[in-house]
């Protein structure tokens, strides 16, 4: 199978470096490997984390583009900066935290490869706090291009963290448009919109780091605001109408305001557990 793609990948001065190591590892030791690793430095990092680059680079001279920000911009401009460096019409994003499964590029290649239509596909992911042998969740996504544009009327039909995609259809989209916490979403939206197709895999692609802080930061008035802003951009899209835009506001501000024990519990039990109906059990071996 051909190695043409991109890897993207953006980092910031609070991310630890034995997490950002282990991230670009586990896309290093994909079983189909990329000849373009893309890594956009969101302002001024760490020496340790400048540390960890350099020795990096050192090791995969012709493999890494190290793009340095001047100052911290968000998620949403670094990747539309870096997006620009790839060099590969297909583009594996991946967080600076987590860790891909070995076959994940693979799996969506061959996607891409049957289905030359496909513009963005994703896949599930395994949640884990500190150790990816301790799954704490499972987020399911639906598979097909109908299921995908039903779902996304409600929540995120993508997983950003796992989605490989066609380069041009996001630029043709407007690439990411800053939303904080938001940007993928309203990015599939769009592409949606303009009749680009999407795919996700029956399986999980990711292992997620979440973290403790998880479901604080998913909550407070800062977040129900954009919540708000979304959905409102979705609504002037057309791509809601006025009913599901007062409802989804109402769920997910509801979602926001609430204690955080709550909140953690509507995530685990209701939201992951419930995702598109499938059993979190079987793919937790993966």
């Amino acid at each position: 199978m051909e190695r043409n793609y991109s890897v993207l990948m953006s980092v910031y001065k609070k991310e630890k470096p034995e997490y950002l190591k282990q991230a670009i590892e586990s896309m290093l030791n994909q079983t189909v490997q990329t000849n373009d690793f893309v890594l956009v430095c969101d302002g001024p990092l760490t020496p340790e984390l400048d540390l960890l680059i350099e020795d990096i680079c050192r090791l995969y001279p012709e493999l890494f583009q190290i793009i340095r920000l001047k100052k911290n911009s968000g998620l949403g401009n670094a990747l539309n900066v870096g997006l620009k460096k790839c060099r590969y019409e297909l583009v594996a994003r991946m967080d600076s935290d987590d860790k891909s499964l070995p076959n994940r590029c693979e799996l969506q290649l061959r996607q891409f490869k049957e289905k030359p239509e496909l513009a963005f596909c994703s896949g599930d992911i395994a949640e884990f706090i500190t150790d990816t042998k301790e799954i704490q969740n499972i987020r399911h996504v639906p598979t097909s291009y109908k299921e995908i544009i039903r779902f996304a009327k409600k929540r995120n039909p993508m997983n950003h963290m796992a989605v490989m995609y066609r380069r041009s259809a996001v630029i043709d989209a407007g690439g990411y448009i800053e939303i904080q916490y938001f940007e993928d979403y309203y990015l599939w939206v769009r592409m949606l919109k303009k009749g680009y197709k999407a795919a996700n895999l029956d399986q999980t692609l990711v292992n997620v780091r979440i973290g403790n802080g998880m479901y604080g930061r998913r909550g407070g008035i800062a977040y129900a605001k954009n919540v708000c802003i979304l959905q409102k951009k979705m609504l002037e899209a057309h791509f809601i109408s006025y009913f599901e835009f007062i409802r989804n506001c109402l769920v997910r501000i509801g979602g926001s305001i609430v204690p955080v024990c709550i909140r953690k519990y509507m995530y685990e039990k209701i939201l992951r557990g419930g995702s598109c109906d499938k059993s979190s059990t079987s793919r937790m071996q993966r």
